[in-house]
């Protein structure tokens, strides 16, 4: 039985010295690019979102440059887009004229999907989706992909119950001006 033992406690070494080798440096370079891949997209999400209200428009163009800015970091990504369009008549009933008033404006949502069916139609010629001086506009980021590094984490935050690890971004502003085609 002392030689089973012996053979053992050699495999359990060894298998902690493999562990200890190889696993936990790929995990710390892994985090290391992970960490530079969450601040490139938030980066580029807090580009794109001060583009955009500086702008007034969301255009093909910088939505296609903000996709690509992601994209390169070789993860695939869910881009979820939402504009909250200030409503220029509230309510007939209301006697406040002026739109600057804390508590009396008034919000309507248009979502990812009918921004890009007018950024980037199916049928048709793209154009600039326009925002008006007011409007609200928050951008979302979520991988929809893992790297390496990433499903390694999650295994062992799963072996040890923590929540798994995603890169994900958001960011959000309110337009300066009222957008136009030129």
């Amino acid at each position: 039985m002392g030689e089973r033992g012996d053979t053992l406690i050699i495999v359990i070494v060894i298998g902690l010295s493999v562990i200890l080798m190889f696993i936990f440096p790929l995990m710390t370079m892994g985090d290391r690019a992970d960490d530079i891949t969450q601040a490139t997209v938030d980066a580029a999400t807090r580009e794109f979102v001060d583009n955009v209200c500086t702008k007034g428009k969301i255009t093909p163009e910088d939505l296609t440059t903000f996709r690509q800015k992601i994209n390169s970091t070789g993860y695939l990504y869910v881009v979820e887009i939402q504009v909250k369009v200030l409503d220029e008549n509230p309510s007939k009933k209301s006697v406040q004229v002026s739109r600057d008033k804390i508590g009396e404006n008034l919000y309507y949502n248009i979502e990812t999907s009918q921004i890009t069916d007018v950024v980037e139609p199916e049928r048709g010629t793209p154009k600039a989706y326009l925002l008006k001086e007011g409007d609200l506009i928050y951008v979302t980021v979520r991988s929809a992909s893992q790297g390496i590094s990433e499903q390694m984490r999650n295994f062992f935050y799963t072996v040890i119950g923590d929540d798994t690890y995603n890169i994900a971004s958001s960011e959000s502003g309110m337009s300066r001006t009222t957008g136009s085609e030129n």
